[in-house]
């Protein structure tokens, strides 16, 4: 996915792609073995499909390359 066509993908969708359940992601996100998610409002948190698609390549090299 590039920078052109990137959206915002919130936690089910997330959890989707990658398979991943929510305790999983958190848990990866506190190593920075997952990418951070971004603050859209008070209560709202999404992360960008670029970054998902880009850990999604290689996540095992994802904390070495953030």
């Amino acid at each position: 996915m590039n920078a052109d066509n990137d959206r915002f993908m919130r936690l089910p969708e997330v959890m989707r792609v990658t398979g991943m359940c929510r305790s999983t992601i958190y848990a990866k996100m506190a190593d920075g073995a997952f990418p951070a998610q971004v603050k859209l409002s008070i209560n709202c948190v999404a992360w960008r499909g670029s970054d998902i698609s880009g850990w999604m390549e290689n996540p095992m090299a994802w904390a070495h390359a953030a």
